[in-house]
C-alpha cells in the first residue's frame, strides 16, 4: 500500500514538473511576451531569461562559467564578438533552415555558432535641440570630433565591455590605422570625450535628450526613429517633419553590426535549443524585432513600421576582414595604448 502511495505521488509530481530552457541575452533584448508565452505552449515549455549585461559583459561571462553553462541558448552577440566566442569554444555549431531567407551578405558564419537575427549600425548620435540652441556647428569629421570644442559634448562606451563600444573602435582603427586610432582616443579623451561601461549609461543618462551633459553620443542609425516612435502623441500616420536626433555619419564613424543566436556548448536542451533558434527567425518575431529593439530583422521581405523613415542607413561601413578576425587584440591593445597611456 505504501509502495502504491509513493509511487502514484512520484508519477503526479514528474506529470507536474516543467521543462525549462534558459535563455541568456544582451541587457536591450525584447521580444512580444505573447509570442513566447506560444513558443511555451506549442513546445511544453517554460523559457527562462537571464539579462547578462551589454554584450560584451555577457560574452565575458559566458566565458567565465563555460565549464558549468548557466544558459541553453545565447542572444545577441554579434560579429565583432563571434570571433571570441568561437576561439572560447562556447558555442554549438547549428545552420537554421529559415537562414535560407537571410541574405548571405547578412550571414554571420557559414559552421552555424551563431543565426542572424537582425542587424543595424552602429553610428553617431545629436541632440538637434541642443546643436540649434547653442549655435555650435555640427563636426564634419573624426579630426573634428577629438578637438577639444567636440570631445567634451561626446559620449561612447567602452570596447573592452561593450559590443557599440568595439564596433566604434573597429571603424576607427579602420579608418585611421592602429597607430592613428590610439592617438585619435588620446586625443578625444585628453580633450573631454567620456567613455562609459555600456550603451544604456551612455544614452539613458549622459546623452542630453535624457538629462545628462553630452549632446553627441554614440548608438545606433536606427535610435532617431525610436526617439519619434517613443514621442506623446505618435501615430505612424502622422509623421513629424523630422527627429529630435539625428545621425552623425561622419566618414570611418559607422559600423555594420549582424546580432546573432546561438546555442551554447553544454546545453541538455538540444532540440528545444534548436527549436528556439528558429522560432528567433519566425515571421512574427522578425516582425516584432524592429520597433522593440530597434534594429532591422535579418529575413528579407520583414514589413517595417513606417517610423523607419527616421532611421537612416550609412554608406561605406564595411571594415576590413582582419581586423574582425580578432577584435580581442586590438581591445587589448586600446587599453595598453588608450585607457592606461599617460
Amino acid at each position: 500500500m505504501r509502495t502504491t502511495v509513493l509511487t502514484a505521488l512520484l508519477l503526479g509530481s514528474a506529470a507536474h514538473a516543467q521543462t525549462t530552457l534558459t535563455v541568456i541575452t544582451h541587457d536591450s533584448f525584447g521580444v512580444d511576451k505573447k509570442l513566447i508565452a506560444t513558443f511555451e505552449a506549442q513546445n511544453k515549455v517554460r523559457v527562462r531569461f537571464i539579462k547578462g549585461g551589454d554584450a560584451g559583459e555577457l560574452l565575458n561571462r559566458l566565458i567565465l562559467t563555460r565549464r558549468a553553462p548557466i544558459a541553453d541558448v545565447v542572444y545577441g552577440l554579434d560579429n565583432s564578438l563571434l570571433p571570441r566566442a568561437a576561439q572560447a569554444g562556447i558555442l554549438q555549431a547549428y545552420r537554421s533552415p529559415a537562414l535560407s531567407r537571410v541574405p548571405a551578405a547578412l550571414q554571420l558564419d557559414d559552421a552555424g555558432l551563431l543565426n542572424t537575427v537582425d542587424y543595424g549600425f552602429v553610428a553617431l548620435n545629436y541632440d538637434r535641440a541642443w546643436f540649434e540652441k547653442s549655435g555650435v556647428p555640427l563636426p564634419k569629421s573624426l579630426d573634428d570630433l577629438k578637438t577639444p570644442t567636440y570631445a567634451k559634448l561626446t559620449v561612447v562606451q567602452s570596447p573592452a565591455t561593450s559590443s557599440p563600444g568595439l564596433a566604434f573602435l573597429l571603424a576607427t582603427v579602420n579608418h585611421y590605422g592602429e597607430a592613428g586610432a590610439w592617438q585619435w582616443w588620446r586625443d578625444a579623451r585628453a580633450g573631454g570625450m567620456k567613455v562609459t561601461r555600456g550603451w544604456s549609461d551612455a544614452y539613458y543618462k549622459d546623452f542630453t535628450r535624457n538629462g545628462g551633459k553630452y549632446p553627441i553620443v554614440l548608438s545606433y542609425a536606427s535610435s532617431p526613429a525610436a526617439e519619434v516612435f517613443y514621442a506623446d502623441g505618435f501615430t505612424p500616420d502622422k509623421l513629424p517633419a523630422q527627429a529630435p536626433t539625428g545621425n552623425l555619419f561622419l566618414p570611418g564613424s559607422t559600423f555594420t553590426q549582424l546580432e546573432g543566436v546561438g546555442i551554447l556548448k553544454g546545453t541538455r536542451q538540444g532540440a528545444l535549443a534548436r527549436k528556439f533558434v528558429d522560432f528567433m527567425l519566425s515571421g512574427p518575431v522578425q516582425a516584432d524585432i524592429p520597433t522593440r529593439m530597434w534594429i532591422y530583422p535579418a529575413v528579407k521581405g520583414t514589413p517595417l513600421n513606417p517610423v523607419f523613415t527616421f532611421a537612416q542607413e550609412p554608406q561605406g561601413t564595411a571594415v576590413k576582414a582582419d581586423l574582425t578576425r580578432n577584435p580581442q587584440r586590438l581591445v587589448d591593445a586600446w587599453i595598453t595604448q588608450v585607457l592606461r597611456a599617460r
